[in-house]
């Protein structure tokens, strides 16, 4: 490990937020702050696997039309890549923890969580427009699948970025 806190990314102006920790300390905070959100998104994202999944099994998957068997297939990907990323930061926190890379595990963790948002994100999109498409037509599902990304955007993104660019202005 790294013991220069000014070549350390973990440890760059670690009093700043008023605590009162060590590189370690903070590493070890923001790991379980880490996990802890993933164990929200986790249920999500596998019970949407696990519905996807058995889609192609019932009777009336034989009559969708191709633009919406495409988009399951992508959706499904979606799902699958969003699964991985969300859990690729246990995986990385198994195989590293007793290296001593605790500030190397969460930064790269915090980058595949954000990653596994944004494709759970899309796939949510993408299973809206997919069951609105087949429900009720092409206007419905422009709408909802529409409506369902603006959402997204403005609580996912936009509401962190805006309150994160008033904090560095501030």
């Amino acid at each position: 490990m790294n013991e220069d806190p000014a070549k350390d990314p973990a440890s760059v102006d670690l009093r700043a937020d008023g605590r009162d920790e060590t590189p370690q300390e903070r590493s070890d905070r923001n790991l379980l702050e880490l996990l802890n959100e993933l164990r929200v998104a986790l249920p999500g994202v596998q019970l949407l696997f696990g519905f996807l999944l058995i889609v192609p099994f019932t009777e009336r998957f034989a009559d969708v039309t191709e633009f919406q068997k495409d988009l399951y297939f992508v959706v499904l990907l979606l799902t699958t890549i969003a699964t991985a990323l969300l859990i690729a930061p246990t995986a990385l926190h198994r195989l590293l923890f007793h290296m001593e890379m605790k500030a190397v595990i969460v930064h790269d963790s915090n980058r595949l969580a954000i990653a596994g948002l944004a494709a759970l994100a899309l796939a949510i999109i993408g299973a809206v427009m997919l069951v609105t498409d087949v429900l009720f037509g092409v206007v419905a599902c422009a709408i909802a699948s529409g409506g369902t990304a603006v959402m997204f955007g403005a609580l996912w993104i936009a509401l962190p970025l805006s309150r994160r660019a008033r904090e560095h202005a501030g």
